[in-house]
């Protein structure tokens, strides 16, 4: 093979590999700032923690957020940023709930007794929204029946507090080990990147559709969720 022909191959692969990072970078830039249609989901917006840092939610209501589910409490610790987000996310005219993080080596009612004394009960605040997930800070991993009793327990008092029913965002490996669903019923929040739950499968009124989305008024990755109408 002449030195030619091995110049121009290697020409070729160096234009190949060009071409494709490009076509990666073009995609992971649309993925970063992709949203479902607003046509089918008229009702978008946010779950933030005091991990987004300081938010700028006017900027945030431009960029298309109607509602804001806002971080109250992990585990029995608030979380630092609830008061300014909660506050700021009200003057900015966005809809707003309160989140709680579940955490399994906390015991539930200590749990819940802290996200009452983080949020005020309000009669225009979206219904509370639960968490429950396996953290990396909690290595127990206690009875289905502990678990199970534990989580009626949070949620009832949650619920008598805020005088709605909430709603639950149980991860699948966390439904694998303890069968949340099978007794508790309450309407769902799913989180599934790009893809919509099946419509039919649970009674879900909102969708984590990106875990990661960019979005001016925030630094770093954002949740977008949308609402089901």
């Amino acid at each position: 093979m002449g030195r030619r022909t091995v110049k121009r191959q290697l020409a070729l692969l160096s234009a190949t590999v060009l071409a494709l990072c490009g076509l990666a970078g073009a995609a992971w830039g649309y993925a970063r700032g992709w949203h479902p249609e607003t046509e089918q989901f008229p009702i978008q917006g946010v779950s933030v923690s005091a991990a987004q840092g300081a938010i700028h939610w006017p900027t945030l209501k431009a960029e298309g957020a109607d509602i804001a589910y806002v971080q109250a409490t992990a585990g029995a610790q608030r979380d630092p940023m609830f008061e300014t987000n909660w506050a700021e996310s009200r003057s900015a005219e966005l809809r707003r709930g309160a989140w709680h993080g579940y955490n399994l080596c906390r015991d539930a009612a200590e749990q819940a007794t802290a996200f009452i004394a983080t949020v005020p009960r309000e009669a225009k605040a979206l219904p509370p929204a639960i968490v429950l997930q396996f953290e990396e800070n909690c290595a127990m991993r206690p009875s289905q029946a502990h678990v199970q009793k534990q989580v009626a327990t949070l949620v009832g008092m949650i619920e008598a507090h805020s005088g709605k029913h909430a709603i639950l965002r149980v991860e699948d490996d966390f439904e694998d080990a303890y069968a949340i669903g099978a007794v508790i019923q309450r309407t769902q929040w799913r989180a599934r990147n790009f893809i919509a739950p099946d419509q039919e499968d649970s009674p879900w009124v909102m969708w984590r559709a990106s875990d990661f989305r960019r979005i001016d008024g925030v630094e770093g990755p954002v949740e977008w969720n949308v609402v089901r109408e």
